[in-house]
């Protein structure tokens, strides 16, 4: 049982309960469209008529719009319902330390152009002016699509999602960067930003279809760093400051390598990219919170490893290690009942796969935790772009909090 929180909490009025109706409708609209009013009214346990009314306003405020007609053995044939996208996108961004990669999807999340990308300013005007070219130029090369309705935003580090801050990104070496409002001002559009790790869960919240859908798992991303976001109770875990799920940065031994935020031997001095790489090479490669200052990537190094390069295939093996070592902890602290993982070091699972479990297993605290069933989502699934268009478009189908 959860307490009631009257100061965050809208007191009900006569209008909330058709207004959470309508939230239910929409969602229920956007994960199973096309969809009938007679299909909508058995999913909500209503009478069609009650969901007629409800989907003539949702059809009014342009949030739905009517399409095909289905066949019938009898009867009138059903009109389809759908999510109105037409003539609107988002542009979702994500920031890396290397490089920045842009994104137009429509309310829903569905790609509709090409991913483009460039390479990522350290500068934070430099950066804004180069961004508000680039998502200029991509609407006016995809002006079919409609007019824009915002620009969601994930950044490699703690955000302030109130003030539009970050407050750290180690990767980048920003610290009480004001970034959302310049990027606003520059494309004359709305923006939301979010960290990476979070904006994964809330893009997997945002993908995941039927009533089994998970409500308490943990997103890690592998990547630059290492971005974790956390679910429970079907919401985002954010903390006080919302730096809740900072993983990452929980050492796995205190003496280990130095990471980018200044400490030693945090996880994600263990797994991420650059970490993986120096193993590889036997030596430490540059500063972390600069660009390498090596080609090699950890796909290439993937290759290698497949194609019989030893050194290669124990530097992926022992990343796969403390993968799981480190996820043995979280386990114990979060007790999720899945655990998603995305980033470059994926495509290399059925090589690390036995590697991470059996470290997961040798930390947890339990069996049935060692065996916490672990998901990979394939890089060209693009969850971090897909969690920075879930910032713009999801808020329309979030649900009502009232007393």
């Amino acid at each position: 049982m959860r307490p009631l929180q009257p100061h965050a909490l809208r007191v009900a009025t006569r209008g909330t309960s058709r207004e959470i109706n309508r939230r239910i409708a929409l969602n229920l609209i956007r994960l199973h469209q096309p969809i009938s009013r007679a299909d909508l009214a058995r999913l909500m346990g209503t009478r069609r008529g009650a969901v007629s009314l409800l989907v003539g306003e949702l059809i009014q405020r342009g949030a739905v719009f009517e399409g095909a007609t289905g066949e019938a053995t009898r009867g009138r044939k059903p009109t389809f319902l759908y999510i109105d996208s037409r003539k609107r996108c988002v542009v979702a961004i994500d920031i890396r330390p290397t490089r920045t990669f842009v994104l137009v999807t429509d309310l829903v999340g569905q790609q509709l152009a090409s991913v483009t990308s460039f390479p990522t300013e350290r500068d934070p005007k430099r950066f804004v002016a180069t961004l508000a070219k680039r998502v200029r130029a991509v609407l006016l090369e995809n002006k079919d699509l409609g007019r824009c309705l915002g620009v969601g935003v994930v950044v490699p580090g703690m955000v302030d999602t109130e003030a539009g801050k970050v407050l750290l990104a180690p990767n980048l070496a920003w610290r009480d960067l004001s970034l959302r409002d310049p990027i606003a001002k520059a494309l004359g559009l709305p923006v939301q930003i979010e960290n990476s790790g979070k904006a994964c869960a809330l893009a997997q919240l945002w993908a995941t279809r039927g009533a089994q859908a998970p409500s308490n798992f943990v997103y890690l991303t592998v990547s630059d760093g290492l971005g974790v976001g956390i679910v429970l109770g079907g919401e985002l875990v954010r903390g006080q400051h919302n730096i809740a799920g900072e993983f990452g940065h929980v050492p796995l031994n205190i003496d280990g390598p130095r990471c980018g935020c200044g400490a030693s031997g945090c996880w994600e001095a263990y797994v991420s990219n650059l970490a993986t790489l120096s193993r590889y090479f036997g030596r430490e490669l540059g500063d972390r919170s600069g660009p390498s200052n090596i080609s090699l990537t950890v796909p290439d190094l993937i290759a290698r490893a497949r194609g019989g390069d030893g050194k290669a295939l124990a530097a992926i093996l022992s990343t796969g290690r403390y993968l799981g070592l480190g996820l043995g902890s979280l386990v114990n602290a979060i007790d999720p009942s899945l655990v998603y993982i995305g980033g470059e070091i994926t495509t290399a699972w059925d090589l690390i796969e036995d590697t991470v479990r059996a470290a997961l297993a040798e930390r947890a605290l339990t069996p049935s935790a060692g065996a916490t069933p672990i998901v990979i989502v394939p890089p060209e699934q693009y969850p971090r772009l897909r969690g920075a268009a879930a910032l713009v478009a999801a808020p329309s189908f979030a649900k009502e909090v009232v007393a």
